[in-house]
């Protein structure tokens, strides 16, 4: 576990509440792999995470279960438990797929969203400029996320928003370790694209308005890509 993550191992923590206990293990154990506290690879011991979470091994299996169907936990053979990592073609598939789906829901979104629903995004998208700008990354992926769950629902495709869920937490991975390492070019370009999106919003043009979504997204993959390329080549010399 990384001690530069930061978050100290009295986050993890389980408190009591209305949420059950498996809901709040869960989310103690997405964040902690989210903020690499465990960094890719590590192994998830049950007795550890009990102790640091206090709560029984059966929460923690089940949390473990969960953040596996999420692509976040791998189970290997002889070893048990590890914190999974996303490879070249694991990150290509994943923004292949969320290129297609987030094209879509934009103009969809543009074509079926309320005056009301339509600033909403405006607001997140200029939020998340903000945010870019200032290269504060909690911000930023709070920020990101706000502005998908809004074009989600505001596109009435539940479908589309089903399938986008499923990817959530391994694109909030992706951006939670690129975004550190974003050059000025790679800033200014998000801010280039984010802009597109609200003038495509407030002229709902919905043809425009997937346009610029598809670009945030290459443009994303193309970070993503080029980090994860660098990274395989110096594991591997």
């Amino acid at each position: 576990m990384s001690e530069g993550s930061g978050i100290d191992a009295s986050a993890l923590r389980v408190q009591r509440s209305s949420e059950t206990v498996r809901e709040r293990t869960v989310d103690s154990l997405r964040t902690a792999i989210l903020s690499q506290f465990f960094k890719p690879r590590d192994r998830l011991v049950e007795r550890e995470l009990c102790e640091l979470t206090g709560v029984s091994r059966t929460s923690v299996r089940e949390a473990l279960r969960q953040l596996e169907s999420e692509g976040l936990v791998e189970m290997v053979p002889q070893r048990g438990p590890i914190v999974a990592s996303l490879d070249v073609a694991d990150a290509r598939d994943i923004y292949e797929v969320r290129e297609a789906l987030e094209g879509l829901a934009a103009r969809l979104f543009v074509e079926r969203a309320s005056d009301t629903e339509i600033e909403a995004l405006v607001a997140a998208a200029q939020r998340c400029v903000r945010a870019v700008v200032s290269r504060e990354v909690p911000e930023m992926l709070d920020a990101i996320d706000e502005f998908s769950g809004t074009l989600f629902e505001g596109c009435r495709n539940a479908l589309i928003a089903s399938m986008l869920r499923t990817l959530r937490a391994r694109l909030y991975y992706l951006r939670a370790t690129t975004t550190h390492r974003q050059s000025d070019e790679h800033v200014g370009k998000s801010v280039e694209n984010l802009e597109r999106i609200i003038r495509a919003m407030r002229s709902r043009d919905p043809v425009a308005a997937s346009s610029a979504c598809v670009e945030r997204v290459r443009h994303s993959a193309e970070v993503a890509l080029e980090m994860l390329s660098g990274q395989e080549q110096g594991a591997s010399g």
